[in-house]
């Protein structure tokens, strides 16, 4: 069975929370890094749609939600028991309202707002339920990172980073902490570095934990050396 195909954007928070999923699980997938701008003719035969992330599975099976490629790489194999951390409740707050005062925070000319001020305390406010949640474990779901903590990090991420300075005065001391922790974690390195724009008829680029030598934007011919997933 030929390895899963990943149409992903690095910086797109739902193809971020895929790639992590993926990761923890060990399923190595043939990356193709898309531009937005530019979609390419593969990745719309797989999914009409034509956001990312899409996944095309081994055996030609097409998922195109985000959240579902994080549930099917766990299930096929879950270290860490993420699964048990999937709070789907916690997940809709986050990719509805959260998301829609997210985005016109960002980019509220977009929206047609005059400014994102608004929008951004709106936001603020949902975040202080994460806050409260954080009290009692670290985590959002218990002890250790589960679905449910990466499926909100990249968005929670991009909320900090539109204001940074103003993002850390806030009294979210044991959000901040969280959202710090899983910056800094390898999973989150492990995930972001920058791929050249797949165009169709490229050699395929591996991306995975078992891939020792991952192939990025910048490397030579010589340098492009993957090496046998181990079974």
């Amino acid at each position: 069975m030929t390895a899963p195909v990943l149409y992903s954007f690095r910086r797109c928070p739902y193809a971020m929370r895929a790639r992590m999923a993926l990761w923890v699980a060990g399923v190595p997938v043939e990356l193709r890094e898309v531009k937005l701008a530019a979609k390419p003719p593969a990745l719309i035969a797989a999914s009409p749609k034509a956001t990312v992330p899409v996944l095309v599975t081994g055996d030609g099976t097409v998922i195109d939600e985000s959240l579902d490629i994080m549930r099917w790489a766990l299930a096929q194999h879950d270290p860490e028991g993420w699964l048990a951390g999937d709070d789907a409740a916690l997940i809709a707050a986050n990719d509805g309202p959260f998301k829609h005062h997210l985005d016109r925070a960002k980019y509220p000319g977009r929206y047609g707002e005059d400014d994102g001020t608004d929008h951004r305390a709106a936001g603020l406010d949902l975040l202080a339920t994460l806050e409260t949640r954080l009290a009692d474990t670290p985590c959002l779901c218990g002890d250790s990172r589960a679905l449910t903590d990466i499926a909100l990090f990249p968005f929670i991420r991009q909320f900090a980073a539109i204001e940074p300075d103003w993002f850390a005065a806030q009294p979210l001391p044991r959000l901040q902490f969280w959202l710090d922790g899983l910056l800094a974690s390898d999973l989150f390195a492990a995930v972001m570095p920058k791929f050249a724009v797949w165009q169709e008829g490229d050699a395929p680029v591996m991306f995975g934990p078992n891939i020792v030598t991952p192939v990025h934007a910048g490397m030579t011919a010589e340098e492009k050396v993957i090496l046998p997933t181990p079974p």
